[in-house]
């Protein structure tokens, strides 16, 4: 008789996903937002880190429906595994794979006018939102240019769906800010209203990612692409407003503890002898490292996990697999044990914040980097 595989994906470094939180999340983001405009989350670079299948499925049991994606591969897994609703590409996909936006029923994104042109010349109906730009000078035709918009909608193998800004300065409340934020909502408007005079008005809108949905709700459209504020997070710790709605993290980020061993007075630890022991301590190993998209700038004391309540502080560089910190204060430390490297042990806490700040970066590259080999587990 053959034994029966077990998984268990706690074994090595994990995150885990919080059922609870995504739901309070999504209600209170909703709550923001005038009665009609459906949410539209973001589940580019894997759900920010969070596992985009797992939190696309959650979503999904949520009646949530709509959704965008920075390229095709991305909207095509998310197919793969079943995922209901519309999928917009909010990035460039190659004439060479327009076939499978009608093979996996995915909406694309016209970049502008002569990409337009491209996904025109394909032959066959493909599902678009219109990109306008109207100040971010990124991607969209500029909304200045509305003969070329006009055009775009004329297109006859271009089936428009949607049309749709991105706010470049909504995340402050800078008096230049909110004026820049109040000239692209205005454009924008112009440009749609020139549109429906024109006779083309069976279009759906979206201007708001997180922050304007948080700043100005008012703006809406018909979606409101939520990205980070979905996961329970802002971009940095100074955009947290106590006014704001009560938003929790999704994610928390755990590694198995592998080793445990004594370091002498005047023995070093890890590459490059960076960290050298003045006395006799305890260090543990993590099984977690920069390749799991830990942040290699928190090595040499920057950082620091949660073991037993207690923090521990990073010692050496933070290796490609492995991390070690200092446990010396620490009881009952063993190997098989979890350190909590995002996340919260009672009332001891290291937020996402802490690590993007001591980084010097923002949470959504701290989460987007967080890497593959990592396990997901929803916990409800």
């Amino acid at each position: 008789m053959k034994k029966r595989k077990t998984y268990f994906p706690q074994g090595r470094a994990w995150i885990e996903l919080d059922t609870q939180a995504l739901c309070q999340n999504v209600t209170a983001l909703g709550a923001l937002l005038p009665e009609g405009v459906t949410l539209m989350p973001v589940l580019k670079a894997d759900a920010y880190g969070h596992g985009a299948v797992l939190i696309a499925k959650m979503l999904n049991s949520m009646g949530i429906r709509a959704f965008c994606v920075a390229c095709i591969t991305e909207g095509i897994e998310l197919r793969k595994h079943g995922i209901k609703g519309e999928i917009l590409i909010l990035g460039y996909t190659h004439p060479r794979q327009f076939s499978l936006l009608r093979r996996y029923r995915l909406t694309q994104t016209v970049l502008d006018h002569a990409y337009a042109l491209e996904l025109n010349r394909y032959g066959r109906k493909l599902a678009v939102h219109v990109a306008i730009d109207t100040g971010m000078h990124r991607l969209g035709e500029r909304a200045e240019h509305r003969e070329l918009i006009r055009q775009i909608f004329a297109m006859k193998n271009l089936e428009i769906q949607g049309a749709y800004t991105h706010l470049c300065a909504d995340d402050t409340a800078d008096p230049e800010a909110v004026s820049f934020t109040g000239k692209q909502a205005k454009t924008f408007s112009a440009v749609m209203n020139h549109l429906k005079r024109q006779g083309y008005c069976d279009v759906k809108t979206h201007l708001l990612a997180s922050y304007g949905v948080l700043n100005y709700p008012q703006l809406a459209g018909d979606y409101a692409r939520v990205g980070i504020a979905l996961y329970g997070v802002r971009s940095s710790l100074a955009d947290l407003d106590a006014s704001a709605p009560c938003l929790r993290p999704v994610l928390s980020l755990k590694a198995r503890i592998t080793s445990v061993k004594t370091l002498f007075p005047g023995e070093s630890a890890g590459y490059g002898l960076c960290f050298t022991a003045e006395r006799q301590i305890r260090i543990a190993t993590c099984a977690i490292g920069y390749a799991d998209g830990l942040p290699r700038s928190l090595s040499c004391g920057a950082g620091s996990v949660l073991i037993n309540g207690c923090r521990a502080t990073i010692i050496g560089r933070i290796c490609m697999d492995q991390t070690t910190v200092d446990v010396t204060d620490i009881p009952h430390v063993s190997a098989g044990g979890t350190a909590i490297i995002i996340g919260r042990w009672r009332k001891e806490e290291i937020t996402v914040y802490e690590l993007a700040d001591k980084a010097g970066t923002i949470t959504n590259e701290i989460l987007s980097r967080l890497g593959e080999r990592l396990e997901r587990v929803v916990k409800d």
